[in-house]
């Protein structure tokens, strides 16, 4: 048990890029992928198209389209969101046109963009 537990403290200290390391191991030598929601996923076989179909659905993409003129406190409401760093969620608020979080249900979506409208920002749900 202690084994897990140093295990599950390691997994919670890795950077972004180390995360990001780890997803593409798991992925590619054991066919492990992360759900959106943060779970782990075994990849199914290629046939599934159409349950694939069905779960694309029930969840959206919330597209953070401007900054408006308060963009300190939509950067603000990003980094709460996401839990990027200053300088990754001051990057994506610049850029515009790009995801804030994707694959989530629609009353997190709305959540999601209603927090991101009162700070000053123009969100679209995809």
């Amino acid at each position: 048990m202690a084994d897990l537990k140093a295990l599950a403290e390691q997994i919670v200290g890795l950077t972004l890029l180390e995360a990001q390391e780890l997803k593409t191991i798991l992925k590619d030598e054991y066919g492990i992928e992360p759900a959106a929601g943060g779970a782990v996923m075994m990849a199914g076989p290629a046939g599934g198209g159409e349950a694939a179909a069905e779960e694309d659905k029930t969840e959206f993409d919330v597209i953070l389209k401007s900054a408006g003129d308060k963009k300190i406190n939509v950067i603000k409401e990003v980094r709460g969101i996401t839990g990027l760093g200053l300088k990754e969620a001051k990057e994506l608020v610049e850029a515009g046109g790009k995801a804030v979080k994707e694959g989530v249900s629609k009353d997190e979506a709305e959540e999601i963009k209603k927090k991101l409208e009162e700070a000053g920002a123009e969100i679209e749900l995809k």
